[in-house]
C-alpha cells in the first residue's frame, strides 16, 4: 500500500505540467476515461459451470477522479474493483472476497472529436483478505482461508471511434484495449511462483450502440441501450507444466452483452459466455472451466438531454 500512495502523491505533484485546454472542438477525454471503464454487475446463480456453486455474485468498480480537468487530456483516478462469491451452502459464506485497490493515470494523444487515442497507466493491489496458510500439508491450494496477495503494474493503449452524434438517429460507437499487466516487481503470495498468470497480455474490444428515446415530457434523449464486450487474457510467463503453447490453462476470454430496455437509465440486462484456464477470483486460480452468468449490469454511460 505504501507504493500505491506513493504512486498517487507523485501524480498529484506533477499535475502542473499538463496544462488544462480551453478548445471546446477537443475530445471530451474525461468522460472517455469513465464511459470506457468496466461495468459492474449483479448476478443470481454467477459463474454457471464453476467448480464451486454460488447463489449469487457481485462486481463493484468506479473510479473516482482526482484529477479531471474539463478539457484536459490528464486524469487521476483512484479504481476499487471488488467481487464477492456467496456460495451455495447451508451459511451461504464468501470464505474469500475478492479485492482490488489501485491507481491509473491516463492522458490523451489526439485531438480529433471522432476517432480517439490515450495511454493508460496503473498500479494496484490485489488481496482476499484471508490470513492462513495458502496450502494445505498436502501441498493443494487452501481455498477455504488461504491468503492471497499481489501487487501489479498495468500498461495500456486505448483507441476508439465515436462518430458525430446525428440528432435523432441511432449510431455505433467502438473501443479497443491492449494492455500489458505484470506483477513481479512487487510483493506476492510465495505459493504463487511458478504457478499464476504473473504476466498477461490482455485485449478488449467494445461496440456500443445508441439511440434516442422520448421521455414523458416529449423530450428526446440521447442512450447507450447495448453494448457488447469482447474480453481476451494470455498468460505469457513461467507456468509449471504448461507451455507458452498451453490454451486450456493460459487463456481467459469472456463475450458479454448488456441490454438496456426503454424505461432504464444506466442499467443494462446482462448476459457472459466464457472460459477461464485461470480463475481471476484470487485463491481459485487453479480452477479452470467454461461459464454463463446472467444478471444486471451499470456503469458510466452517455445518457443526456438531447432537446
Amino acid at each position: 500500500m505504501k507504493i500505491l500512495w506513493a504512486f498517487i502523491t507523485f501524480f498529484l505533484s506533477v499535475n502542473g505540467l499538463f496544462a488544462q485546454r480551453k478548445d471546446s472542438s477537443l475530445v471530451e477525454y474525461i468522460n472517455l476515461y469513465q464511459e470506457n471503464h468496466s461495468f459492474s454487475y449483479t448476478s443470481p446463480y454467477s459463474e454457471i459451470g464453476a467448480p464451486s456453486k454460488y447463489i449469487i455474485s457481485g462486481k463493484l468498480t468506479t473510479q473516482y477522479m482526482l484529477v479531471a480537468k474539463e478539457h484536459s487530456k490528464f486524469a487521476l483516478a483512484i479504481i476499487p474493483d471488488f467481487t464477492v462469491r456467496v456460495r451455495k451452502e447451508q451459511s451461504a459464506g464468501v470464505r474469500t472476497p475478492d479485492f482490488k485497490l489501485g491507481a491509473s493515470t491516463y492522458y490523451g494523444l489526439s485531438n480529433t472529436q471522432n476517432r480517439y487515442n490515450y495511454i493508460e497507466f496503473g498500479f494496484s493491489h490485489h488481496s482476499n483478505g484471508q490470513d492462513a496458510e495458502a496450502t494445505n500439508t498436502d501441498g493443494s491450494i487452501n481455498t477455504y482461508n488461504g491468503n492471497f496477495s499481489t501487487n501489479y503494474l498495468k500498461m495500456g493503449f486505448h483507441n476508439g471511434f465515436t462518430p458525430p452524434h446525428p440528432k435523432g438517429k441511432n449510431y455505433m460507437a467502438y473501443h479497443q484495449y491492449i494492455e500489458l499487466k505484470w506483477n513481479k516487481w512487487f510483493a506476492y503470495e510465495k505459493a504463487l511462483e511458478n504457478n499464476y498468470g504473473f504476466t498477461r497480455l490482455n485485449y478488449s474490444f467494445s461496440a456500443r450502440k445508441y439511440g434516442f428515446f422520448k421521455t414523458s415530457k416529449n423530450v428526446s434523449r440521447e442512450k447507450e441501450y447495448i453494448r457488447l464486450n469482447a474480453d481476451f487474457s494470455y498468460a505469457v510467463n513461467q507456468i509449471n507444466n504448461s507451455s507458452l503453447t498451453n490454451v486450456k490453462r493460459r487463456l481467459n476470454t469472456e463475450i458479454t452483452a448488456n441490454y438496456g430496455l426503454k424505461f432504464m437509465k444506466n442499467a443494462f440486462l446482462m448476459a457472459a459466455v466464457g472460459y477461464y484456464g485461470e480463475d481471476p477470483y484470487n485463491i481459485y486460480f487453479r480452477d479452470q472451466y467454461a461459464f454463463l452468468r446472467f444478471g444486471i449490469s451499470t456503469g458510466f454511460i452517455r445518457n443526456c438531454k438531447s432537446d
